[in-house]
Formats: structure tokens, sequence, C-alpha cells
């Protein structure tokens, strides 16, 4: 079942398993060639419908991507700035993969800790895409203050965010058990690896947003869908700062 997940190409079990057992960076740091191939890359079907969202927002100057690893975001950064785009990451080999996939110009690639990011107030846009599972609930707040300080006043924070899944669901069974795994392996091997997803709830997010110093709106991302009660299967949080 797990190959099934995983392109003919992809990382290994063993791969996997060494990854796992790994801190978040080394593991990322391992996995990053086979990255592209594994379903923790964002799905272009998203990327293409946040682009499409932020391209309506009009044209920025400067972007930053947030936890880029090998840049799928920055793609769609560079279809709406106008000037140059960066990405930021903690993992060496994350962004040595990127630079070597990406096309020349008008792309910086930064190694840093999100949690303290080098830069002064320059950017008109922050995108993330799939990063926050790595970041306990009690440092969002201090992520979200590090995103705020590095945003002109006016300047947007964009990701996608999806529909959690329904109590019973298949998709809610596979998360809890996921999340249930790690707790159990982070309880026993050190060092920890932090990938929880269920504790990114939207709500409490709002909170922590607005309280960081954002207004806060929701946009829907049709071309992903719809679910079965007709609410959007995934919709983009666009934080601005005031």
């Amino acid at each position: 079942m797990l190959r099934a997940m995983f392109a003919p190409q992809g990382p290994t079990v063993r791969e996997l398993a060494v990854q796992a057992l790994s801190s978040v960076e080394h593991g990322y740091d391992l996995l990053a060639p086979k990255f592209d191939l594994t379903p923790y890359r964002t799905p272009d079907v998203v990327l293409d419908a946040v682009a499409r969202a932020l391209r309506e927002l009009g044209p920025v100057d400067h972007g930053l991507d947030l936890c880029c690893g090998t840049g799928a975001g920055l793609d769609v950064l560079r279809q709406v700035c106008r000037e140059r785009v960066v990405g930021v990451d903690f993992s060496a080999g994350m962004l040595e993969v990127g630079r070597a996939r990406a096309a020349a110009g008008r792309t910086d690639w930064v190694r840093a800790d999100a949690r303290a990011l080098p830069f002064a107030a320059a950017f008109d846009l922050v995108v993330s895409f799939g990063a926050f599972g790595h970041f306990l609930p009690r440092e969002r707040p201090g992520l979200f203050a590090q995103v705020r300080s590095v945003l002109r006043p006016g300047g947007r924070f964009a990701f996608p965010i999806a529909a959690p899944p329904r109590p019973g669901s298949a998709g809610y069974w596979a998360l809890l058990a996921f999340d249930s795994a790690m707790r159990v392996r982070n309880a026993v091997w050190r060092p920890q690896f932090v990938m929880y997803y269920r504790d990114f709830k939207l709500s409490v997010v709002r909170e922590e947003l607005i309280r960081a110093g954002f207004v806060v709106e929701l946009r829907e991302l049709p071309e992903v869908g719809r679910r079965a009660d007709g609410t959007p299967r995934c919709r983009l949080v666009v934080a601005t700062a005031v």
C-alpha cells in the first residue's frame, strides 16, 4: 500500500524509514532528490488554483515562498511577481535540488529557519504550501509574527488550506492514525520529527493571524472541487498586514 502512494522512481520503503528516524531537517535533506515524486509535493491543481487566485488580487513586486522545498511554490510566485522572488527553507538538500531545477534569473534561494527570518520588511507577498504541519501549535504565533515582520504594510500572506475530513471517514481515520504514529515515534525516539496534520485548524489559525496583525479573508479554490455537501475542498487564506 505504501509503495502505491509513490511513483516507481520515488523513495523506497527503506529510504522512507531512514528519513522518518531522522530529524526534520536531515530527513528532508535525504528525501530531496525524490521529493517531487512523492505525495508530499503540493499537487499541480492546487498550485494552479492559487496562482489564478493571486493573479486576481493584482500583480506584486517582491514575493517570498516560506519553507519552499524544491520550489513548486516559487513557480506560482514567478507568475504573479514583477520583480524578484525568494525561496527560504532550512533543508540544504531541498534548496540544492530546487536551484538545479529552476530556470535562471530572478530567484534567490536562502537557507534559514522560518522562525527566525533574515529579512527586513521587503516583501509584498508571502506564500507557503504544505509546511505548517512541521510547526507545533505553540510555535505558530511566533511564525506568523515573523511573516508579518517581513511584509510591507498592506502586504499579503497567502496559503491554501484543505477542508478537514469528515469524522468517521477514511481520510479522518488515516490522519488520526498518522498523527498517532508520529506521537508514539516522538515519545520513544530522538531527534523528533514534527509532522502533525490534524493540529492546523482554520478557526484557531485565523485568530492567531489576527493577533499577529493581519486582516484575514478566505477565497474559494473551485478548481480543487467540492465535497459531497457542496462545501469547497480547499480555500485560500489571504491575510493582509495592517
